[in-house]
């Protein structure tokens, strides 16, 4: 299904940038604007080096988002000249130095893609399905959520794209998203820890479904061709036959397909620890107890068995919400730095 699965919503996004002028009374376009806004726009603090600046993403302001990515696409890419065969290109005498048609955009375009938990409210299970209906809930949800999270940054940035000028409260940022939204069918990220059954056919059975009532009609049709009225054995009419069985066929035959492409069509379940609360906590717990293991080498039973103790109350493992890992950064403090 597009935009869900494994308990996701893929979100991808194209606000046109606005063409001609230049963007707030600057001297800049408005696409110079956007690059400049998502250049001082602090990324995540991923590695040793940008912990050091303390600035997080704006896009850590919330726990749905998986992963988020901004950026400004000019035109679409060509690919080369379209290939077919030599000889049949010079017997049709198509001239290769022509151009052929070019797909171009209208404009530049804000493209914004985000994962996140396909939920309406944090901390709710994930979906294993949603209908267009439901998608689109979660869609808006969350561009409310971003809009309080994040409403100072997305109005320097979607200031310069068409059609956002209106927009001022986060109902009108939901709705803004909806109309630049587009389908995607391509997941950005996999947290199983085991595969789930993927969507295996029942091939055998859809075979002798389309293949019985054919091989009848076959029959059928032979026996006509040889000039008999009846089947043998059967009695029955052999034209008769052969137009029922035929039907049989290519209805099973088309329900067969739809069959396949509908089971293809079907999100994966989520799996057991997807949502990101549970996956920043079990970070969390990663690292701490990695530090535990390090501190208590050598210790006795008795004095491992009352440190374990007293990590677990610390740390507690149960709770995802609390004490846990913070989005946007590396690694969470060192549990002898927080005593």
């Amino acid at each position: 299904m597009p935009d869900l699965d494994s308990g996701h919503i893929f979100l991808t996004t194209l606000a046109p940038i606005k063409g001609a002028g230049r963007g707030g009374g600057q001297k800049t376009s408005y696409e110079q604007n956007i690059r400049i806004s998502l250049a001082r726009l602090p990324t995540a603090l991923q590695s040793p080096a940008t912990r050091q600046t303390g600035l997080n993403s704006p896009f850590a302001r919330n726990t749905r988002n998986h992963l988020a990515r901004m950026f400004v696409l000019n035109d679409t890419v060509f690919n080369g000249r379209v290939g077919e065969n030599a000889l049949a290109a010079a017997i049709s005498r198509k001239d290769p130095i022509n151009p052929e048609p070019v797909d171009r955009l209208n404009a530049a375009y804000l493209v914004f893609c985000a994962d996140i938990d396909a939920v309406t409210e944090d901390g709710q299970p994930l979906p294993a399905n949603l209908t267009a209906a439901q998608q689109r809930a979660v869609r808006a949800s969350y561009a409310r959520k971003l809009w309080d999270t994040m409403q100072p940054e997305l109005r320097e940035i979607y200031s310069n794209c068409v059609g956002f000028d209106d927009v001022q409260t986060a109902d009108d940022f939901a709705r803004y998203l909806d109309r630049c939204h587009v389908e995607t069918t391509m997941p950005f990220h996999d947290y199983y820890l085991e595969l789930p059954e993927f969507h295996i056919l029942p091939v055998r059975p859809l075979l002798l479904a389309v293949a019985i009532p054919a091989l009848v009609a076959l029959v059928a049709l032979v026996c006509r061709i040889l000039g008999m009225i009846d089947l043998p054995l059967l009695g029955w009419n052999s034209l008769a036959t052969f137009l029922l069985a035929g039907a049989l066929a290519a209805i099973a035959a088309v329900a067969s397909v739809k069959y396949a492409i509908a089971n293809g069509n079907k999100p994966l379940a989520p799996g057991k620890y997807d949502d990101l609360p549970t996956v920043l906590k079990a970070l969390y717990m990663q690292q701490h107890f990695a530090d535990f293991v390090v501190e208590h080498q050598g210790c006795t039973p008795e004095t491992l068995h009352a440190a374990f103790g007293a990590f677990l109350d610390r740390t507690q493992p149960q709770d995802r919400s609390a004490p846990t890992q913070e989005p946007g950064v590396i690694a969470s403090v060192p549990i002898h730095a927080a005593r």
